[in-house]
């Protein structure tokens, strides 16, 4: 069966950017094949077939698997080294003394004050795209620490996930908060939602958050457990991947509900309906420790912990403990 390869230095990503290059790697991912043959299926000569071939050989994304004589002449047939290729690539800025952390995960507010407080010294980039993706990118090599918030079967949050993900690799897994998610209501609750099951009545419009993300994956357990369709809310396809932008979206009147933090809520004057109380964990793998020392300094202030009792909902008690896998 063809492998899947990562395409994962720079100059592997130059190769195939030019079309050309592309085309011919796509070529020798169906089948083996000649000079010739690539110049036929091209329209390009042998001549400027080999020059781009020998740059992907060079590479090792093709290899020669076959010499052939045929009527006097030797032909040789090359193939991709892969079934196919992924692109994944982190491209950062290149400041001299100034180092660049990319956070990825489930979004809050605490993460947002951290980047803020060391903006003056160190390049937080942040990408919120939910806890279990957030997860992936780190697996991936794609950010260097993650946010979760993901409650498994046996009310644990957080780490039978992480184990599973890196059970040949070290990390670290920190408490950032402890915090409150609800519904996000309208002021004054003109709807008088009470509970989830109101979501399902045809008045009500609902604004989802990402799939994937822990607030997510609560809500449709919740659903599950009380017998309610998700097909049965209006809204529900409908999704952004912030709390701040659900608090926006239903400030704005573009929906009368939306799960999400207690803090966004009370930012944007709304109502809110507290549902549950969460654990917030940042997992940093051991080798990018050094990196983001900085934040985690940050996150073992008084300062900061002061500043976390002024958001709705948040308990920083707990911030900068680690837990053992």
């Amino acid at each position: 069966m063809p492998e899947l390869a990562h395409l994962r230095s720079y100059e592997h990503l130059k190769l195939v950017a030019d079309p050309r290059r592309l085309a011919i790697l796509q070529q020798l991912m169906a089948q083996p094949a000649t000079l010739t043959q690539l110049g036929q299926a091209l329209g390009e000569h042998p001549a400027w077939i080999r020059h781009h071939l020998r740059r992907l050989e060079q590479a090792g994304l093709v290899e020669m698997v076959e010499a052939r004589r045929t009527h006097g002449f030797q032909e040789r047939y090359y193939r991709a080294r892969a079934g196919g290729y992924l692109l994944q690539e982190l491209i950062l800025p290149q400041t001299s003394g100034r180092p660049v952390i990319v956070f990825s995960g489930s979004h809050d507010l605490a993460v947002e004050r951290l980047a803020a407080e060391l903006a003056q010294h160190v390049d937080v980039l942040t990408l919120p795209v939910g806890s279990l993706n957030g997860l992936a990118n780190l697996r991936l090599g794609l950010g260097h620490l993650a946010g979760c918030h993901l409650l498994d079967p046996q009310g644990e949050y957080n780490l039978s996930f992480i184990r599973s993900l890196f059970p040949d690799r070290a990390v670290h897994v920190v408490t950032l908060a402890h915090r409150t998610q609800g519904l996000m209501l309208r002021p004054d609750n003109p709807k008088h939602i009470r509970s989830l099951a109101d979501l399902a009545r045809p008045d009500v419009i609902f604004l989802n958050r990402n799939p994937g993300s822990g607030t997510r994956l609560w809500l449709d357990r919740e659903l599950a457990l009380a017998g309610i369709l998700a097909s049965a809310i209006r809204g529900y396809e409908r999704h952004v991947n912030t709390h701040t932008a659900c608090a926006r979206a239903v400030a704005a009147g573009e929906a009368d509900a939306a799960l999400g933090l207690q803090a966004s809520a009370a930012d944007e004057g709304l109502a809110f309906l507290p549902l549950f109380h969460e654990r917030y964990d940042l997992v940093i793998p051991d080798d990018q420790l050094p990196l983001v020392q900085p934040l985690m300094d940050t996150l073992a202030t008084g300062a900061f912990r002061r500043w976390g009792t002024s958001l709705a909902g948040y308990e920083l008690a707990h911030a900068g403990e680690e837990m053992r896998l």
